[in-house]
C-alpha cells in the first residue's frame, strides 16, 4: 500500500491544480530534506498540496523563540517538530549531573516551545516522539535505574503524551516509536547514512513516516476513514457458511479460528471507537446472519453492524446501496474481502473506496492491517460509541418512509425534538469533532479544535448554537453547529453552518435558519449574511442560501431580518 521514496518523488511532477493548499513548517535537529519530499509526495496522493517551509536543521529553538523569524513570517497551518533520538542521547550525555531529571527538563523545553507557538500563531503542532535507543550501559537493568538513558527516554515519551498532548488540543504526537516497533530499528535507521549525511531516517522508512504524519493532518482537515465494510466467508470467519454450516465455520480459540477471532476483536474495538461497520456479502441473508445470532464464539453481533447487505448481486452495487443509506463519501470507506476478484470489481467500479490487498493467509490479516494505519483520527468523544445505533435507526427510517404517501405526514410521524443551546463544556468535544468530520453539508469548512471552541464560547463578538435531534426512532445526538460573528452593528455573519448528513430532508435546515433569525432579532441585527466556500466535497450545498431566500451580493448572501417569515417545520424545541 505504501509508495517507495522514488515513487513519491515522481508524485511531485503531477499537476497540483485544484488540490487544497496547506502551509507546513518543518523544523528538525537533523537533515529533513528527504522527509520534506516524502511529505509533499504523500500529500498529493491524499488530495493536498503541502507548501513547506523547511528551516536549516538545528534551528528549532531560534525559529520558535525569535518572534521575527522566518517561521512566523511563513505563518504555517501546521508545525512539524522532528527531534531525533540521536541528538537526544547526545543531550543526555552532556547532562551528567542532572540525568535523573533529564525527561522532565526536556519536557519543560518542549512545553515552552508549544506555549510560544500558541501565543504567536494559530499553528497546530505535530511533534515526533523518540524511537528507542538502548545504549546498553546497564543492559536490561536500565529499566530499574532512573538515571539511565533508556529509563529517561521511556519516561519522556510517556510524559509527551500524558502531560502535553493529552492536555493541549493543538498538540499531536507523530508516533515514531510505534513505527519502529512495527518495522524494526535496522529498517528505520542506517548508521552509515547518519554519520555521513545527518539523516536519521532511512529512505525505506520515509514513506511510512510521511504517511503517518500526513494522516494526522488529513484527519484534522476532515479527510479520514469512517466506515469499515466486511465480507463474511473467509474474511470475518473461516469457511463458507452456506456450504459448511454453522458448526463447521472456523472461529474461536483454536487453530486458524484464533486469527478470525482476534480480527473480530479488532473490528469490535474500531466500532466502539466510532467507526461504522457494514456487511457486504454474497450470501442468503438468513444464512449470513446466523453466526451473528447463534455462534457462541462470535465476537461481532448484529447490534454492531449499522447496515447489513447480503444477497447475490454485484458487490460494487451493494456498496453503493450502503453508501446511499449512510450518506457518507466513498473515500471514507474501507472494504475488506479475501477474494481478489471481488476486490478488483470494487476497485474498478468504485476507485475512491479503499480496498486493501489482504494477505492469502488469514493469520497475517491483522499485522498487515495494523501496518496501514487506516483509521487515523484527530478526535474522540464518548458519543462516538453511539454512532452504530444512530445509523441502524437511519436505515429503519429509510424503510419506513416508503409507507407514507407524502413527506409532511412522515415528518409529523417522527415526533422530532431538538435541544438548542449555546456551546458549553459538555458539547465542546462533539462540536469540535463535528467541525472536523463534516465535509458535505459544510458551507465554509472551518475546522475547530476544542481550544478554538473554548475561545468562541468566551468571545464577545460571536454567538454559538448547537442542535441535537431526537425522534421516535432514537437520538441522533448533536447534529448541527452554527457560529455567528458580529460583522458590524447591523449585520450578523454566518461564520460556520454545518450539519450531519444523517438528518437531511427532515426540515432541520429551516429549523436552523428560524433559530439564526431569532438570534439576530433578539440582538438587534437587521441583516444576516452567509458565504459559500466551495470544496471538492460540499457541492451539495452550493445553492443552499439561494434556496432559503437569501439574495446574492458581492459573492455573499444577504437576508433581511425584518422581511423574514419563519418557515414551517415539524421539529419542536426540547423542554
Amino acid at each position: 500500500m505504501y509508495k517507495t521514496f522514488s515513487e513519491l518523488k515522481k508524485e511531485l511532477r503531477k499537476d497540483s491544480k485544484g488540490l487544497k493548499k496547506i502551509k507546513i513548517a518543518l523544523l528538525g535537529d537533523t537533515a529533513t530534506q528527504f522527509l520534506n519530499v516524502a511529505l509533499k509526495g504523500t500529500a498529493i496522493g491524499e488530495g493536498f498540496e503541502f507548501d513547506i517551509f523547511e528551516a536549516d536543521f538545528g534551528q528549532i529553538s531560534r525559529q520558535i523563540l525569535d518572534p521575527t523569524s522566518e517561521y512566523y513570517e511563513f505563518n504555517a497551518h501546521y508545525t512539524i517538530i522532528f527531534e531525533s533520538s540521536h541528538k537526544l542521547l547526545a543531550q543526555y550525555y552532556k547532562s551528567y549531573d542532572s540525568q535523573v531529571c533529564f525527561a522532565e527538563n526536556k519536557l519543560a523545553y518542549v512545553a515552552e516551545l508549544y506555549k510560544t507557538i500558541q501565543e504567536r500563531s494559530k499553528s497546530r503542532v505535530i511533534y515526533c516522539n523518540f524511537p528507542s535507543i538502548n545504549n546498553q550501559v546497564f543492559g536490561n537493568f536500565s529499566n530499574k535505574v532512573e538515571s539511565s538513558f533508556v529509563f529517561q527516554q521511556n519516561k519522556l515519551n510517556y510524559l509527551l503524551s500524558a502531560e502535553i498532548a493529552f492536555k493541549n488540543d493543538n498538540f499531536f504526537i507523530a508516533d515514531l516509536v510505534s513505527i519502529q516497533n512495527k518495522w524494526g530499528r535496522d529498517f528505520m535507521f542506517s548508521p552509515n547514512i547518519y554519520v555521513n549525511t545527518e539523516m536519521v531516517l532511512s529512505l525505506d522508512i520515509l514513506p511510512i513516516v510521511a504517511h503517518h504524519i500526513t494522516g494526522i493532518i488529513s484527519s484534522l482537515e476532515g479527510k479520514f476513514k469512517k466506515c469499515l465494510i466486511l465480507d463474511l466467508d473467509n474474511t470475518t470467519w473461516g469457511g463458507i457458511i452456506g456450504d459448511d454450516g454453522l458448526e463447521k465455520i472456523q472461529i474461536g480459540s483454536f487453530g486458524i479460528g484464533k486469527a478470525f477471532t482476534e480480527f473480530q476483536y479488532w473490528v469490535k474495538a474500531l466500532q466502539q471507537r466510532g467507526v461504522i461497520l457494514a456487511v457486504c456479502s454474497k450470501n442468503d441473508e438468513d444464512k449470513a446472519k446466523e453466526p451473528f445470532e447463534k455462534h457462541p464464539d462470535m465476537i461481532l453481533k448484529l447490534d454492531d453492524i449499522a447496515v447489513f447487505v447480503a444477497n447475490w448481486e454485484n458487490k460494487a452495487d451493494n456498496i453503493r446501496k450502503i453508501q446511499g443509506i449512510l450518506n457518507i463519501g466513498f473515500d471514507s470507506m474501507v472494504f475488506l474481502d479475501d477474494n481478489p476478484f471481488e476486490r478488483n470489481i470494487v476497485r474498478e467500479n468504485l476507485p475512491e473506496v479503499c480496498v486493501p490487498e489482504l494477505p492469502e493467509d488469514p493469520a497475517e490479516y491483522l499485522e498487515y492491517l495494523y501496518s496501514l494505519n487506516l483509521f487515523e483520527t484527530a478526535s474522540f468523544s464518548e458519543n462516538d460509541a453511539e454512532r452504530t445505533k444512530q445509523y441502524q435507526v437511519e436505515a429503519q427510517r429509510a424503510v419506513d418512509v416508503e409507507r407514507f404517501t407524502n413527506v409532511e405526514d412522515f415528518l409529523k410521524s417522527l415526533q422530532m425534538v431538538s435541544d438548542v443551546q449555546a456551546f458549553n463544556s459538555f458539547s465542546k468535544p462533539r462540536v469540535s469533532q463535528l467541525t472536523q468530520r463534516s465535509n458535505q453539508f459544510n458551507l465554509r469548512t472551518v475546522r475547530y479544535t476544542e481550544q478554538d471552541v473554548e475561545e468562541l464560547m468566551n468571545s464577545d463578538t460571536h454567538h454559538t448554537i448547537s442542535f441535537t435531534l431526537e425522534d421516535k426512532y432514537g437520538d441522533n445526538g448533536l447534529i448541527c453547529v452554527i457560529v455567528l460573528e458580529k460583522k458590524d452593528q447591523e449585520t450578523l455573519f454566518i461564520d460556520t453552518w454545518l450539519m450531519s448528513c444523517r438528518v437531511l430532508k427532515r426540515g432541520m435546515e429551516d429549523f436552523t435558519l428560524n433559530t439564526i433569525i431569532d438570534t439576530a432579532r433578539k440582538n438587534g441585527y437587521k441583516y444576516v449574511e452567509g458565504e459559500f466556500i466551495p470544496t471538492a466535497k460540499n457541492q451539495m450545498v452550493m445553492n443552499h442560501y439561494e434556496g432559503l431566500g437569501f439574495t446574492e451580493k458581492d459573492e455573499r448572501w444577504i437576508l433581511d431580518v425584518e422581511k423574514y417569515e419563519d418557515k414551517q417545520v415539524y421539529i419542536n424545541h426540547k423542554l
